[in-house]
């Protein structure tokens, strides 16, 4: 994981949230982030991840139920 990424996650709380995750999720964000060519739209992505894992139910725009309780 970049350092910055691991950096906003922390910064605002939400590593256990991104660790909760399925392995497919946490992989596929990472790579979409890192495959971004211009800073802006990695911001911009890293951004989405971040308020998609506050929020809990979005991934990747998408609703999603999460794990059953």
């Amino acid at each position: 994981m970049p350092d910055d990424v691991r950096a906003a996650l922390d910064g605002r709380d939400l590593m256990a949230a991104y660790e909760e995750r399925p392995a497919y999720q946490r992989n596929d964000y990472l790579h979409w982030i890192a495959r971004a060519k211009r800073a802006e739209t990695r911001d911009k992505r890293l951004q989405q991840m971040l308020d998609e894992l506050r929020r809990g139910d979005v991934y990747m725009r998408m609703r999603w139920a999460g794990k059953s309780r």
